[in-house]
C-alpha cells in the first residue's frame, strides 16, 4: 500500500498542513499587497487623491527598506514596545487576582457584575483628560489608558476559566491536605493558565490598538508620535511605513501568545 493509503481517513499528514498552511498564508499576504497596489493605483489616477500616491506598496516598501536600515524601526518601536508592556503586566497583576476572587465568590462576583460591566463599555481613550491631570509625564498617562484597555479581558476571562474548573479537583486537593497556597498555585493556577494567556492576547490587540491614538498625546516616540509627524509634514510614505510596522510587530506579538497557549494547553485536541 502506498503512503497517502497508510494515513487515518479525515487526518491530513503534519508535513502537508503544515505546506498548505504556508501556502495558503502566502496566496493571503499576495492578496493584500495586490489589493494595496490597485488601491494606489487608483488613488495616483485621481486628480483629488493623487497626493497621498506616496502611500501606495512601492514607495512605502523603499521608505521601510530606508528606516530599517538606519535603525529608526528600533528607535519608535521600543517606547511603544514598553508602554505596552508596563500596561499589560499592570493589567495582568490586577486583573488575574481580581479574576480569580470574582471566579471563586459568588457574592463577590454578582456585586461587582454591573459596575464592571458599566466600565468596561467606556473607551478606554475616554479617560485622556482624566489622564493627563493625574500623571506627571506623559508615559505614565499613555500606560495608564492601556492599562485600562488591557485589564477587562484579562479579569473576565480569569473569571471565566475559574468556574470551569470541576469541583471535584478542589475538593480532592481539599482532602489530600492542600492549604490556600497550594491550592492556588498547584491547583487553580495551572487549571486557568491557557485562560489567563486568552484574556492577555485578546487584552494585547486592545492594547496595540489604543496604543496609537495614545501617543498623539505630548510624547515625541513612538509609533503613535511617527505617524502622526508623518501625517503632519506630509511624508505619505513614512505613514505608510509606519502602519506596516505597527502590523508587523502587532502580528509577531500575538503569534508568540498564541504559541504560549498552545504550549501551555493540556487539553490535547489529537487525544
Amino acid at each position: 500500500m502506498s503512503a497517502v493509503a497508510d494515513i487515518p481517513q479525515g487526518r491530513a499528514a503534519p508535513g502537508l498542513g503544515r505546506a498548505r498552511g504556508l501556502v495558503n498564508a502566502v496566496l493571503g499576504i499576495g492578496l493584500l499587497l495586490g489589493l494595496w497596489w490597485i488601491g494606489g493605483e487608483m488613488i495616483a489616477r485621481n486628480d483629488d487623491l493623487f497626493a497621498f500616491a506616496s502611500f501606495a506598496p512601492g514607495p512605502t516598501l523603499s521608505r521601510l527598506a530606508e528606516l530599517v536600515a538606519s535603525g529608526a524601526v528600533i528607535d519608535m518601536s521600543v517606547p511603544s514596545l514598553y508602554r505596552v508592556g508596563m500596561g499589560l503586566a499592570l493589567a495582568a497583576a490586577i486583573g488575574v487576582p481580581v479574576g480569580i476572587l470574582i471566579g471563586r465568590v459568588a457574592i463577590l462576583r454578582e456585586i461587582t457584575n454591573v459596575p464592571f460591566q458599566f466600565l468596561r463599555m467606556i473607551s478606554p481613550l475616554s479617560w485622556m483628560p482624566i489622564a493627563v491631570m493625574a500623571y506627571d509625564t506623559w508615559d505614565g498617562a499613555i500606560i495608564f489608558l492601556i492599562f485600562v484597555a488591557a485589564v477587562w479581558p484579562i479579569l473576565f476571562a480569569t473569571a471565566a476559566g475559574l468556574r470551569r474548573i470541576d469541583p471535584a479537583w478542589l475538593k480532592v486537593a481539599r482532602n489530600l491536605g492542600a492549604n490556600p497556597f497550594h491550592m492556588l498555585f498547584v491547583v487553580i493556577l495551572p487549571a486557568i493558565s491557557v485562560d489567563i494567556l486568552t484574556g492577555i492576547r485578546l487584552a494585547l490587540g486592545v492594547a496595540w490598538v489604543v496604543l496609537v491614538p495614545a501617543e498623539y498625546l505630548g510624547v515625541t516616540s513612538g509609533l503613535g508620535y511617527a505617524i502622526n509627524d508623518a501625517r503632519d509634514t506630509l511624508d505619505y510614505a513614512s505613514l505608510g511605513a509606519t502602519v506596516v510596522i505597527i502590523g508587523v510587530i502587532g502580528f509577531f506579538l500575538d503569534f508568540a501568545l498564541m504559541m504560549a497557549i498552545k504550549k501551555f494547553n493540556w487539553v490535547r485536541s489529537d487525544a
